[in-house]
């Protein structure tokens, strides 16, 4: 099939605009939130046309290809379907190519499936993928046949600040990387006892911890004075929000296991400078522990009176 040619930035805005979680809709401006996804998805663009670009891509991963077969393609699906494509690769690992789709004409639905996969297999039918990846506001279970992946799950920072925390709990500003090897540990240790964890969540980098100390948001969580964990973010658009980006939280073993999940979320929300952000996380849907953590913060601050309202979608 012969690519269409390609819409523009604003073009795709729109179309992913559509495709938003209805509750988030007033957490930004249309205007604000059309021009955060056309900054979005120029990326996107430029993977359909840069061939040096993909040029790159081939060396990364190292695989017997021409850089036309890594370029996007935008492709109609059904007679009212149209959708970006592209090809990916789990951690980088090119022994784990999957199919993304990282915008469509219209929200997906579950009767477009069968060829939304098709199309896609049939166009990265070299790199043998195996999974196709998509992005839905519907609940979870509504689309037959499928396992989710990554949720996101977001509410105002604003709406986030009001609910009691843990007198022993605390946070102060990272101010090096002292701590970083003790943040391994931790996650080692959730690994051990859950073997599904290395698959749902790693650590950040040291350079992507560094990144996140120079942007002033990241944290040491401390219990009664002593180093117990990390939370932090970066202020950065996603999903057309003004967002704070979770990029971090992992407590020590010693800290799990006694609700503290739910009060670094209003801790990290309270300690954040701009209350009129979105505080936003990705999490794998299967990592119950994460997942629940997020969604108790919400509960609580609206048990509180504050109303929170969230919206979760993958």
């Amino acid at each position: 099939m012969l690519p269409l040619t390609l819409p523009t930035a604003s073009a795709l805005a729109r179309f992913s605009l559509a495709a938003q979680h209805p509750l988030s809709l007033s957490w930004c401006s249309e205007t604000e939130r059309l021009s955060n996804l056309a900054d979005e998805h120029a990326f996107d663009l430029q993977l359909a046309t840069d061939l040096e670009l993909a040029g790159e891509r081939v060396q990364r991963m190292n695989i017997s290809q021409p850089p036309q077969a890594f370029l996007n393609q935008w492709l109609s699906v059904l007679p009212d379907l149209e959708a970006m494509l592209s090809i990916r690769f789990e951690g980088g690992n090119s022994e784990k190519p999957f199919m993304d789709v990282s915008a469509t004409s219209r929200p997906v639905l579950a009767a477009d499936l069968p060829a939304l996969s098709a199309l896609a297999h049939h166009t990265y039918a070299v790199f043998n993928p195996q999974r196709l990846r998509f992005w839905s506001s519907a609940e979870v279970g509504a689309f037959a046949g499928t396992q989710p992946d990554m949720r996101v799950l977001a509410a105002p920072v604003r709406e986030l600040q009001g609910c009691p925390t843990p007198p022993e709990l605390s946070l102060r500003p990272t101010l090096d990387t002292s701590q970083l090897e003790a943040a391994r540990e931790a996650y080692a240790d959730v690994d051990r006892l859950h073997p599904a964890h290395p698959g749902q969540a790693r650590i950040l980098s040291e350079e992507d911890l560094q990144e996140t100390i120079e942007a002033g948001t990241m944290f040491d969580v401390l219990r009664n004075g002593e180093w117990a964990g990390y939370v932090g973010v970066l202020p950065k658009p996603k999903h057309g929000l003004n967002a704070y980006s979770v990029q971090e939280l992992i407590l020590s073993p010693t800290c799990r296991g006694g609700g503290y999940g739910a009060a670094l979320t209003t801790l990290l929300a309270q300690a954040l400078p701009e209350g009129d952000r979105v505080l936003l996380g990705t999490i794998h849907a299967q990592n119950r522990g994460a997942r629940q953590a997020a969604l108790r913060a919400d509960e609580s601050t609206s048990a509180a009176g504050h109303g929170s309202p969230h919206c979760e979608f993958a």
